[in-house]
């Protein structure tokens, strides 16, 4: 190498690190709330779902939704300062990547919560991750009764995870809406159940079996499936046997689908219903044809008709997310607000987004406000406090809404 050389890469390496000494003074070096970019102080909010593999069209609407309430809160300004970053993480719909984005979260300093998760059973592992590290978490779909009132919901509720929220109602209420649907409305008296012994799919079960019972109804067979499976012939023609009147599935799309189809191409020509993990146009096309007259029931009002959710759909729409928000978009979004209005208060006074935790967990109990959805705000337990479903069918190869209303005991 010559001379002239060695001056100039010196000559280069004196500059480099002139450069790296600017940016370590102007921006505090490491400090973990400036994001690397001087002046710009940067929170992020978390999302946990599947955003690949079965259940991707429901994870991909939740985390577009919350990119949506991330981005007009950034325009608008209103955590001072503070610009909010999106942190998805994909769970594929099962326990352990879900703690893995969980431990991968919280070792950020810049979060400050979590929107998720889709799926109750991941939400288990997930829960005491988040807890431990005082992140906020506000799922827009778990419904398991249990996730915020302990094993006993109904006998002895206690509050398991202090940090834990959500903007969906519960299978304590969705369960038994379905059976009077079926019982009071339907007027079907006898019914098989199916589950597919996962945690969303069996609690929901046992709350639809238990108020049906409580009505009057009868339940000629109580079956369960593996979700690996894609054959359910066995099952299928069990419950056949017993001649009931509808099947009502706890469980999710990708299983509920071909078991429609299968159940009508073995001569089992009565409604499948379920709950909202089966509410997607992903059942419609995996079912085909024969999921016309099947039924689910969602949470909320549908979102379409509500006059608090036009801008939501327009402003979604108007982003250009190549993916529908699909079930859970309208309650994502309103879990990342929620979210949004607890850091309005958390990071007052707090020199990063970890320090802000605690704070964050302690303001989201007061949160209250209009949402897309509705009223959101929770009640002792974390649980939204608004409690209305909504009973769909398939007509004409589309999901339509039938009745609407609010719960009550």
């Amino acid at each position: 190498m010559s001379q002239r050389s060695i001056i100039s890469v010196g000559a280069t390496m004196l500059v480099a690190s002139l450069a790296l000494s600017a940016c370590g003074t102007r921006g505090g070096g490491s400090d973990s709330s400036d994001g690397g970019d001087g002046d710009k102080k940067v929170v992020k909010i978390g999302v946990i779902a599947p955003l690949s593999g079965d259940l991707s069209a429901l994870g991909l609407g939740i985390q577009h939704s919350v990119e949506l309430a991330a981005k007009q809160a950034n325009e608008s300004g209103e955590l001072d300062g503070w610009t909010i970053e999106v942190e998805p993480k994909d769970d594929t719909g099962n326990k352990e990547p879900g703690q893995n984005a969980a431990t991968d979260l919280v070792a950020d300093e810049q979060v400050a919560g979590v929107v998720g998760t889709l799926n109750s059973s991941v939400a288990e592992g997930v829960q005491p991750i988040l807890d431990k590290a005082d992140v906020v978490m506000v799922s827009p779909a778990n419904t398991n009764p249990t996730l915020t009132r302990g094993p006993k919901p109904e006998e002895d509720p206690k509050r398991t995870y202090a940090n834990y929220f959500r903007t969906c109602t519960t299978d304590a209420v969705q369960g038994p809406f379905a059976a009077r649907y079926l019982y009071e409305t339907a007027k079907i008296t006898e019914v098989a159940t199916i589950n597919d012994k996962k945690t969303y799919g069996q609690g929901l079960s046992e709350a639809f079996t238990a108020e049906y019972e409580k009505l009057g109804g009868k339940i000629v067979a109580a079956e369960t499936i593996n979700p690996d499976d894609d054959k359910y012939d066995a099952v299928v023609s069990r419950v056949k046997s017993k001649k009931p009147g509808a099947v009502y599935y706890g469980g999710e799309y990708p299983q509920a689908g071909p078991l429609s189809q299968q159940m009508k191409a073995a001569g089992l020509k009565v409604p499948l219903m379920g709950g909202d993990g089966i509410f997607s146009p992903e059942f419609v096309k995996l079912a085909g044809t024969s999921s016309e007259g099947d039924r689910a029931t969602s949470v909320g009002a549908p979102t379409n008709k509500l006059e608090s959710a036009k801008k939501f759909i327009s402003d979604y729409e108007a982003a250009g997310y190549k993916d529908p928000y699909e079930a859970y978009g309208a309650y994502s979004y309103d879990a990342a607000r929620a979210i949004i209005e607890a850091l309005k208060v958390s990071l007052k006074d707090a020199e990063s987004p970890q320090e802000a935790r605690q704070a964050t967990i302690d303001a989201m109990k007061d949160v209250s406000f209009d949402g897309v959805t509705g009223k959101v705000a929770f009640d002792e337990y974390g649980d939204t406090t608004t409690r209305v479903l909504t009973v769909y069918q398939v007509k004409d190869g589309k999901w339509a809404d039938v009745k609407t209303e609010e719960f009550e005991d």
